[in-house]
């Protein structure tokens, strides 16, 4: 299922809805700490995990690189948002019945080319999540990638036009 893309007052926003059936701490769980976060989002690690703490993006090109995101704001088994590029990026969990339900939502200032290459990313990512939660672990699934990705291509493309 794509995100849904729809116009706010500062630019866009992407909202992924799934549902796991897992409780909200043990997606929290996967969501935050980096021996389980790094299995389905590799790039980032967890360094102070609280409103104004310090988040990594590493480069895992083999130089070493990496870069420091801030966290903007995060409760504990509810929400947690981070920079994302000029956006950011929030998780928010909310327990419903016997499931956990997870919004991630990318708030995004301006649509670029590069927006779709994100959304796919999140999308697979997210795939990747479902299987750390059910204790599977999978490889990056590149060929979903690009299908999803052309995909996003097609949603973004006409608010391109707009703009």
């Amino acid at each position: 299922m794509l995100a849904t893309l729809e116009k706010a007052d500062k630019g866009y926003i992407a909202t992924f809805e799934r549902r796991f059936k897992n409780s909200v701490e043990e997606v929290w769980s996967a969501l935050t700490e980096n021996d389980k976060l790094q299995q389905w989002m590799p790039n980032l690690e967890v360094v102070d995990l609280h409103t104004n703490g310090i988040m990594k993006f590493n480069m895992n090109d083999g130089t070493g690189h990496s870069f420091n995101i801030s966290i903007l704001d995060c409760k504990e088994n509810a929400y947690w948002q981070f920079e994302w590029g000029d956006g950011s990026v929030r998780f928010e969990l909310e327990p419903k019945e016997d499931e956990s339900v997870l919004l991630l939502k990318e708030y995004i200032p301006i649509l670029n080319d590069h927006v779709p290459k994100d959304l796919a990313g999140w999308q697979v990512c997210l795939e990747m999540l479902y299987e750390v939660l059910n204790g599977r672990k999978m490889a990056f699934p590149k060929q979903s990638w690009e299908a999803l990705y052309e995909e996003y291509k097609k949603q973004v493309r006409p608010l391109l036009d707009e703009a």
